[in-house]
């Protein structure tokens, strides 16, 4: 007979909800820029001086991505605080902080205000993934701790889908800039975090109102000789998914579109954009489903690699083939897109695999600097991955050879910590 599953607290079924919520916002804020990009980017750069050609609408639009990277990796500072003063209360800053500068984005008269607004819109979204997975982590029975991590993380995709919708109802009859103003909507899920959500049992129990570790203090700890061989590892492996997702994921409206017109579909670029991005996103989100059970099957390690494997093909032949096909070009890569969200769903096994390998005083810490240090060079490779598409006048090429990250992290997967069957640390 199969044991019945730990029933979830009140607590644990809000916290699931505020933190899957934020996430989600989050992937919609994060994804409206891809979709607004090129009329946001025609707009803006002749009033700051600059052409609109399709060459400095690629090279300015990798810049604006290099410079929103840049702003994720700056949110690693939202770790040691989320250590020091719990994580509700930083989960509630955190989407504020992506919420307000994400519409301001859309009050932008010129290139460097937008650069400037999604700088800091990157400082927010980046911290409300560690933060909120470190909560569930923590927060939910060990029973159900690894399909939480696994449902938690689907959020960010279906932001994706929620920002295509916006984009169909919204972008294509209003423009660029409501789209912003939607994006801009979940500053209203902060009233229910701040008054429905109490912070995580393990954290009240191991740090609480006792002596909470200074802000330097819980970085320290990640770099002692118990956890600095993991925290280096991880954070290669983030900088691999990294890659492939902002070089794989961010181009598909864009991609989408050029197609379309390619094959006559020019009048409906918009829409079609919008269903390349859910057709993304119900991948990703199916893949975020089974990742749990396949890595408590496989191990946490080797599920890695089979995403990582995913990605490879996903990215190298839809890029780099698919694209370029003479004819039905755009339903291949649909096809392609698919997989390339099931193998993007790489990212819910860190949500998993992270909280395991480091104790409560420093958890948040880990995770932040894992998930966030990667952006700084994942900036650089989008920078030339931008660079590359106005030097061959194409995005085929320079992004499908991005999908080399992944066989340099199926190479290193093999050092990482094994947890499969282990608990949470206290």
């Amino acid at each position: 007979m199969t044991a019945s599953l730990t029933p979830l607290t009140t607590n644990q079924i809000r916290g699931f909800w505020a933190a899957w919520g934020g996430w989600a916002l989050d992937g919609m804020d994060s994804f409206i820029y891809s979709l607004v990009l090129a009329p946001a980017l025609a707009e803006l750069l002749p009033r700051s001086g600059i052409a609109a050609t399709a060459g400095n609408v690629g090279f300015y639009g990798s810049v604006l991505f290099a410079l929103f990277l840049i702003g994720w990796g700056l949110s690693m500072t939202w770790g040691p605080i989320a250590d020091r003063f719990g994580r509700v209360r930083t989960l509630t800053l955190t989407i504020l902080c992506y919420s307000l500068f994400t519409f301001l984005c859309g009050l932008t008269t010129n290139l460097w205000q937008l650069a400037a607004c999604r700088l800091l819109a990157g400082i927010g979204i980046g911290g409300e993934w560690f933060i909120g997975a470190t909560f569930v982590a923590e927060e939910w029975p060990e029973d159900r701790r690894k399909a939480g991590a696994g449902y938690m993380h689907t959020g960010y995709y279906f932001g994706f889908f929620l920002a295509a919708l916006a984009n169909y109802i919204v972008g294509a009859r209003y423009g660029w800039r409501w789209m912003f103003v939607v994006g801009g909507t979940p500053a209203l899920l902060v009233t229910f975090i701040r008054y429905g959500v109490h912070e995580s049992a393990a954290w009240r129990e191991r740090i609480g109102e006792r002596r909470r570790p200074a802000l330097t203090e819980a970085f320290a700890r990640i770099f002692s000789s118990t956890y600095a061989r993991r925290t280096v590892l991880n954070s290669v492996y983030l900088l691999v998914s990294i890659i492939g997702l902002w070089a794989g994921s961010v181009y598909v409206p864009t991609s989408v579109r050029e197609i379309a017109v390619r094959e006559g579909y020019g009048a409906n670029a918009a829409k079609l954009a919008s269903y390349g991005t859910m057709v993304l996103s119900i991948g990703t989100i199916l893949g975020c489903l089974v990742l749990p059970t396949i890595a408590d099957r496989l191990g946490r390690r080797l599920t890695l690699a089979l995403y990582f494997i995913v990605m490879f093909f996903s990215v190298s032949v839809g890029f780099g083939y698919v694209f370029y096909l003479s004819s039905n070009a755009l339903a291949w890569f649909f096809v392609v897109l698919f997989f390339l969200g099931l193998g993007g769903a790489n990212f819910a096994m860190y949500t998993l695999w992270l909280p395991e390998q480091y104790s409560t005083e420093c958890r948040a810490s880990a995770f932040a600097f894992a998930t966030s240090v990667g952006r700084f060079i994942g900036a650089g490779i989008t920078f030339l991955v931008g660079a590359g598409v106005s030097y061959f006048h194409t995005i085929g090429t320079p992004v499908a050879i991005t999908s080399v990250a992944f066989i340099v992290g199926l190479l290193l997967l093999p050092f990482g910590e094994e947890t499969r069957g282990q608990s949470l640390p206290t």
